[in-house]
């Protein structure tokens, strides 16, 4: 291959696609990128096997070809830089690179020992506003275990009803539900949370659709001119809306900002016994309190004003309330629970309330 391209386009390039390349693969080939003309472009891609990103980007070809080359050195490479024209010239599987004052050579491998790309020749078809998906991602990914021996919850679920894309994700502790309409699909896919996570990267601010077509192996998101291709996982997700409770006895609705502060100042007494603090609503005072006791150093009470229903107390772990309250957006939030063993939903009061949800199991006090 010879060809032209400008050092912000590969640079950008790179940073999106090397992220995949490399880690704790046993194939050393997987911690390359490969590099290859397609139609007058330069076509970037990584894999892990599980998860693939191709980016493609102009360029200024003279001669075709195909290589990859390593990825960490590539992406630290390019990014040092200056911004401008860079030279690429493939003799053989040597790679030489020529910018501004900068002449360099970087030894690849054949692309005949990459792993073939995924395809997916025959799926269902769907699309979804970027940004909405951003939004949905951001509030709900947090939420899915990292625990490899429970596989289907390292994933995202994505499900259609009613026309309607419902997102979700937990870890058995606590639960993140997104709303997204104009869905006519039936969908029903599990995703790697790594996948949705490197989606996320993906999704820039001038995005306006991202296409999704899967099948019943794997799921192919395009985002401009990036692809990004995930293996789906297998297994049965929880009927988890059989834990949204419809009604609940006793609620609090108070500001989003004085909940986050009272319950990060009650967290700092909580770290000795696991993040355990017990929230209490009382409506004679109209409040909603925090108390946290640490042996060692003291204990804390923080309150806050809120229109409570019903006096009630539940104790939960303050990280997981903190990381539910820091994902919704709007100004007031309403704290619902029935028992003490009863699950606690966190949600907006505006009208949209429902389209987002969050919810936390309590921990026996």
């Amino acid at each position: 291959m010879d060809l032209q391209v400008t050092q912000e386009n590969l640079n950008k390039a790179l940073a999106i696609v090397a992220r995949v390349a490399g880690g704790r693969s046993t194939l050393p080939i997987l911690s390359n990128v490969l590099l290859k003309i397609e139609d007058n472009r330069l076509s970037i891609s990584a894999t892990n096997l599980d998860i693939a990103i191709t980016q493609v980007i102009g360029a200024k070809v003279a001669s075709e070809g195909t290589l990859t080359i390593p990825a960490r050195l590539m992406q630290d490479f390019v990014s040092s830089l200056p911004k401008g024209t860079i030279a690429i010239k493939q003799e053989e599987h040597k790679l030489h690179i020529k910018a501004g004052n900068y002449d360099s050579t970087i030894n690849g491998v054949s692309s005949e020992e990459f792993p073939v790309m995924p395809i997916i020749t025959d799926g269902t078809s769907w699309k979804v506003p970027a940004q909405e998906l951003k939004k949905a991602l951001q509030q709900v990914v947090f939420a899915a275990s990292n625990d490899e021996a429970r596989p289907v919850l390292t994933g995202v679920f994505m499900h259609s009803n009613d026309g309607k894309l419902y997102i979700a994700a937990t870890d058995s502790y606590r639960l993140a539900q997104k709303i997204v309409d104009g869905v006519s699909e039936e969908i029903n896919v599990l995703v790697p949370n790594s996948a949705m996570q490197d989606l996320l990267r993906i999704i820039s601010d001038d995005i306006e659709t991202v296409d999704i077509t899967h099948d019943e192996q794997q799921v192919l998101f395009k985002v401009g001119p990036t692809e990004l291709v995930a293996r789906l996982i297998e297994g049965k997700y929880p009927d988890y809306q059989k834990l949204i409770p419809s009604n609940f006895t006793c609620v609090a609705e108070v500001s989003r900002e004085e909940l986050i502060n009272i319950t990060k100042v009650s967290s700092l007494f909580a770290r000795e016994s696991a993040g355990s603090i017990t929230v209490h609503l009382d409506d004679e005072t109209k409040t909603i309190s925090i108390r946290s006791v640490a042996s060692q150093v003291g204990e804390n009470t923080a309150s806050a004003e809120a229109v409570v229903s019903s006096n009630g107390d539940i104790t939960l772990n303050s990280r997981y309330l903190l990381e539910g309250l820091q994902a919704i957006k709007s100004d007031m939030v309403a704290f619902c629970f029935n028992g003490k063993l009863d699950p606690v939903v966190i949600k907006s009061v505006s009208k949209d309330g429902d389209e987002y949800i969050h919810i936390v199991m309590p921990l026996k006090s």
